[in-house]
Formats: structure tokens, sequence, C-alpha cells
């Protein structure tokens, strides 16, 4: 065995017709002293279309659990924080009007 892999972490929940669903643990990000993880489901190959599963991830004694954001209005706060991370892809430079640049 490779020691130098790093070891995927799968997470399973269930979905949102009672079936379960194996999703990979893509990164954990914090805002606001509140973590949350990126997962994709396994079952998907990584593309511009896949659709990241964004979750509150909350720890109770040595167990992290995975919970379903029901608020919007943080999915959407926490969402417009993570895709102003994105890299931005226009190419009008470090004095563009378009607000993709932060200064």
């Amino acid at each position: 065995m490779d020691n130098n892999t790093e070891e995927l972490q799968i997470i399973k929940t269930v979905g949102e017709n009672g079936e379960e669903v194996e999703l990979k643990l893509l990164d954990i990000v914090t805002v606001d002293d509140k973590d949350y993880a990126l997962l994709l489901p396994v079952d998907e190959e990584a593309n511009e279309d896949s659709e990241v599963v964004l979750m509150r991830l909350k720890k109770e004694g040595e167990e992290y659990l995975f919970e379903t954001i029901d608020d919007d209005d943080e999915f959407n706060e926490i969402a417009k924080i993570l895709s102003e991370d994105d890299e931005c892809e226009c190419e009008c430079g470090d004095d563009c009007d378009c607000g993709c640049h932060n200064h």
C-alpha cells in the first residue's frame, strides 16, 4: 500500500428521497467560527457541471456530524463567500469595475 496516497474521505448520508448517498469530502471551510464541508457525490466525476454539496459541520465529542443547512439566508451567505473565493475569469485587470477583485 502506498503511504503517499491521500486517503479519500467518504461520508454516508441520507438523500432527499430517503436513499443512502455517498459523498467525497473535498474541503472544510470556516466562516464566522462555524465549519462547513464541501462535498461531492461519489458517483459524479468532478467537472464544471458537478454540483457541490454544502453542509454545516458540527463536532460532538470526538465525532463530526454533517447537518443540512435549512436556513436559506445562512446557505446563501456561505455560498456567496465561497463563490467570491473563486478565481476571477475576466480579463479586465486590477482596475476593473466588475467587483471580482478584492481591493
